[in-house]
């Protein structure tokens, strides 16, 4: 243990493990709540090699250590015999039903990108080889190919489930086992079937997600019920047997026959606007906004009404369209974005997702990019939305269920090039509209980011005549500039955490200073950290001892991992009800690894807004 004896120092000068009744850490000091505080040796403490400062207050002994207290604490309650999770009660989040929906789909869905974005890029290759003629469809080395490509999307329900149960609360194996049940021959597409009774719509579970999404959810609860009423001793027996009991039944009588009926609502809405206003307007629809239907597992929902059509009319006036025009203009979205970022990450994701989206799978666009950053949506449908109302206007007509860049050629039907050049220009329309639609809006990002670039600029130091380099940080909050030297928190005004400034605000907004990357969001949010794309490590501790308002006041929309851009905003903060409570509001910003450059400088100005440079890492 690398802090074992620093520990140990700290037990013992606090008067030993009988005394700590508990402790928790906030970014740079340990927080001990102490049965006898006449017990704890202070000045001892702060003599101690590591020990910044010792502050004691009505809410807790602090001992301030510096930003590797994470580590220091993880070593510490193990020491004590004290329980790390049970120790750091952090607040929740309190959002809205939609953004936490929206958060839990995003949320399950990263974990199986990879298996969506093979199948995809599959769907492409074997799209090319095929009518290249390398591959026969027909052949076996084909069908074991495509075979893996359509059985990730099939089995969607199984991915889906084992994703999210952790994230909900339930058993990831029973999760499982239900996807696995509702994907069974006897149920997956079955008609006739009766449950107590009770007559169970024909329903294809397979390619969908909101089911077993809804039906996991409930899961959740529904173990956290049973576990408290089963007793501990027969808990591996019944529990799981009651859980399934309750929700296969739950599954197939409710959420199963919510989207079937969602779907067969859709259809009706369509057939009456066919009949009523006229195929354009379908086809501007539904090419905008065939996104969101593939989100919520009702992408297929058009095929028995094309069918239908097809076979009474010898083509489809508005749906296969719409498909094609959509999924392009779903990849007219993901190169706006491919040539907009700078982000090496987020290039390869978007480009990945380009190609097999103009091929006709949206899948892993829509999974892996629209349903996290969400205002991808916005470019589809207005890309979308241009492309089939100019289909629509001139009546282009699908001949056979084909879509995708490769399906065009169907268009021409009996010799109807026209019908063809037309398509063409829809699907040019689409993939145009949709591409300057997003890179007009900027590189998404779940909380609205928008783009912006630092550079490092030169700097001449006239005295030496030194060429050096600085990277500029912006102001985090409007406000005005102190000196750290100026606070009384002496583990920032005595620069023990690294060089920066204050700021007292005067706006309730935060922004990132840096591009960069969130490395963690303290749970009480009263804090946060990133690393710059210069490997700079900045602290925006919002507040002095803030972090006893325990997440009272702050709303802070970014969460570690997440990529952040210079003037991003990053939450919001009441600091009226901070400086209500007591608190001073006065924002630090340091950059804690500040020995690694030559100065760490702030401005001389003294009023900043967000957007203003706050201070200077100078370099080499």
């Amino acid at each position: 243990m690398k802090y074992q004896e620093f520990n140990q120092n700290i037990i013992d000068l606090v008067g030993g493990k009988e005394n700590i009744q508990a402790v928790v850490h906030c970014m740079t000091r340990l927080r001990f709540t102490l049965k006898d505080r006449s017990k704890a040796q202070t000045e001892a403490l702060k003599e101690m090699d590591g020990v910044i400062d010792v502050v004691s207050n009505k809410v807790a002994y602090q001992i301030i250590v510096g930003t590797h207290v994470n580590e220091v604490y993880k070593e510490l309650v193990s020491m004590i015999g004290l329980n790390p999770e049970a120790q750091v009660d952090a607040p929740k989040e309190k959002k809205n039903f939609v953004k936490a929906a929206l958060d839990v789909v995003s949320e399950s869905m990263t974990p199986i990108l990879e298996p969506i974005i093979c199948a995809g890029l599959l769907a492409a290759v074997l799209s090319i080889v095929s009518l290249t003629g390398i591959i026969s469809p027909e052949s076996s080395t084909y069908i074991i190919f495509d075979t893996l490509r359509s059985a990730v999307f099939y089995f969607l329900p199984i991915f889906m489930a084992m994703s999210c149960a952790k994230r909900l609360g339930a058993n990831p194996y029973l999760a499982v086992a239900l996807a696995v049940t509702i994907l069974s021959d006897s149920i997956n597409g079955v008609s006739g079937l009766t449950m107590f009774g009770i007559s169970l719509p024909e329903i294809t579970y397979s390619n969908s997600f909101v089911p077993i999404l809804l039906a996991v959810w409930v899961m959740g609860y529904v173990t956290k019920y049973v576990k408290k009423i089963v007793p501990n001793s027969l808990q591996l027996f019944l529990t799981p047997l009651l859980v399934m009991i309750v929700m296969l039944p739950a599954t197939l009588l409710v959420f199963g026959p919510m989207g079937f009926y969602l779907g067969e609502g859709i259809i009706g809405v369509f057939n009456w606007l066919l009949n009523t206003v006229g195929s354009w307007f379908v086809m501007m629809l539904y090419s905008a906004l065939q996104p969101f239907l593939i989100m919520l597992g009702a992408g297929n929902f058009i095929m028995p009404v094309v069918a239908s059509l097809i076979a009474s009319n010898g083509y489809d006036p508005a749906f296969i369209t719409s498909c094609t025009i959509s999924d392009i203009a779903v990849g007219g979205a993901m190169l706006g974005y491919f040539l907009r970022t700078k982000n090496n990450k987020q290039k390869q994701l978007f480009g990945t997702v380009t190609l097999s989206a103009i091929l006709g799978i949206t899948e892993p666009a829509i999974y892996g990019v629209f349903v996290k950053y969400r205002r991808p949506f916005v470019a589809v449908m207005i890309g979308g939305g241009l492309g089939g109302l100019f289909a629509g206007i001139t009546g282009v007509k699908a001949y056979s269920v084909a879509w995708g860049l490769f399906g065009l050629p169907s268009y021409i039907g009996e010799g109807d090039f026209a019908n063809l050049w037309f398509m063409v220009a829809s699907v040019a329309i689409s993939f145009l509209g949709a591409a300057v639609a997003s890179y007009m809006l900027g590189v998404p990002a779940e909380d609205g980011a928008v783009e912006s670039t630092v550079e490092p600029k030169q700097v001449v130091a006239e005295d030496t005549k030194i060429n050096l380099r600085s990277i500029p940080l912006k102001s985090v909050v409007k406000g005005q500039l102190v000196q750290l030297s100026e606070l009384e928190d002496k583990a920032f005004s005595t620069g023990a955490l690294g060089k920066g400034v204050g700021i007292i605000p005067e706006a309730n907004e935060i922004y990132s200073p840096v591009n960069g990357e969130v490395t963690v969001v303290f749970p009480t949010k009263h804090a946060i950290g990133i690393k710059g794309e210069n490997n700079e490590e900045i602290l925006i501790h919002i507040g002095i001892d803030t972090v006893e308002l325990d997440g009272d006041g702050f709303e802070i929309a970014v969460a570690a991992g997440d990529k952040v851009m210079a003037g991003q905003k990053l939450g919001t903060v009441d600091f009226d009800r901070i400086k209500q409570a007591g608190y001073d509001p006065t924002t630090i910003v340091v950059v804690t690894n500040t020995n690694d450059y030559l100065d760490v400088i702030p401005e001389a100005n003294k009023a900043v807004c967000d957007s203003d440079l706050a201070m200077n890492i100078i370099f080499e």
